[in-house]
């Protein structure tokens, strides 16, 4: 069993790196996103915040959206982010850093739902059209977001690209503000290791544990492979 697993992971490792390898470059995903700003909300995806400091990842990630949003190519962001493996919730913690950074509370929208990225995409799809933004992209890093593309297309989302240019980035001030990080904390917190197997985490990066609004499968084989999946 123990080999299955690492053949498995072997496998969508090896298919979100071909992903990654034969992508268009961040910077020509860039220029096509730019062209339909500004966007009415970006998504934010989370990383794993340890109590104390931002990680790199988390970092540039939250900077990255507040470049934008100083900017003016969004006009909201959407953090997206459970608490998965430490008892913080992802999209609260970044929330707070925006705050922090000067990014007013009432554009600022959380999605705590999301264990695994294909979560961070579709769960931050449904916070977006209940909050009637309609032009959306994806903002994080490049290896990232790569391997989101293909979800993206296979379902369909009006989901845009705006991968992190970390050239442009680095021309900012990247401090790290200061933030209470209690009130982001999960109570009755147990890990994502402890509550799923690897093969279970395996089926959750691949959106195996979604579960679907039907409006938004917009095929009938769609609709049928997810019936089980779907919420009422």
């Amino acid at each position: 069993m123990k080999v299955i697993h690492f053949c498995l992971i072997l496998i969508g490792s090896t298919l979100l790196n071909g992903c990654f390898i034969f992508a268009p470059s961040p910077e020509k995903t860039n220029r096509e996103s730019l062209k339909k700003a500004p966007y009415d909300a970006i998504i934010v995806p989370g990383v794993p915040f340890e109590g104390k400091h931002w990680s790199e990842a988390m970092q540039m990630r939250v900077q990255w959206a507040n470049y934008l949003y100083k900017k003016g190519i969004t006009k909201n962001i959407i953090y997206s982010g459970s608490a998965v493996y430490t008892e913080y919730e992802e999209a609260k913690i970044m929330a707070l850093y925006g705050e922090a950074l000067g990014i007013p509370k009432e554009h600022i929208f959380t999605d705590p739902r999301a264990e695994h990225s294909t979560e961070n995409v579709y769960y931050s799809y449904q916070v977006a059209k209940k909050q009637g933004f309609k032009k959306i992209a994806l903002a994080t890093d490049p290896f990232q977001l790569n391997g989101m593309r293909k979800f993206i297309k296979k379902f369909e989302f009006p989901i845009d690209l705006l991968p992190i240019i970390k050239d442009t980035l680095l021309k900012q001030d990247l401090s790290e503000p200061q933030i209470d990080p209690s009130s982001a904390k999960r109570a009755n917190f147990v890990s994502i290791v402890d509550r799923q197997s690897k093969w279970q985490r395996l089926r959750g990066t691949f959106g195996q544990h979604i579960r679907w609004q039907e409006e938004d499968l917009k095929t009938k084989h769609l609709r049928k492979k997810y019936a089980d999946r779907i919420e009422n």
